[in-house]
């Protein structure tokens, strides 16, 4: 199945889920390079924005994602991998399990938060 590159300029969203708990552990970004060399060795490889390079996750830390599933959305412009967290499980750069630590405020306390302000 192709995944729709263009829509980004090369680049599609890569989703990375835990597989066996469902929680979400980050988003990255991969070129048409970064998913084949994912698919074909079944760990996570990135493509870097600011570095304009591959980088395959865990490769100096260690905390490598294994991916044990691999789907695209119904428009062919997003990846969701599905992985087994290898390592310490320290998934993001700040040395949490999940990048998605920073909670928002929804309705009345993002109201409150402004008059805070």
């Amino acid at each position: 199945m192709e995944i729709d590159f263009d829509k980004m300029h090369g680049l599609a969203p890569a989703v990375i889920q835990d597989a066996a708990t469902g929680e979400l552990l980050m988003v990255g970004f991969m070129n048409l390079d970064a998913l084949e060399t994912t698919l074909r060795t079944c760990f996570v490889t990135f493509y870097s924005r600011t570095r304009q390079t591959l980088w395959t996750k865990g490769e100096t830390s260690g905390n490598r994602l294994e991916v044990v599933a691999a789907w695209t959305d119904c428009d062919r412009d997003t990846v969701l991998l599905r992985v087994r967290v290898l390592g310490a499980g320290k998934v993001c750069h700040t040395g949490s399990r999940s990048c998605f630590t920073q909670e928002l405020p929804l309705g009345n306390a993002l109201a409150e938060e402004k008059a805070r302000r």
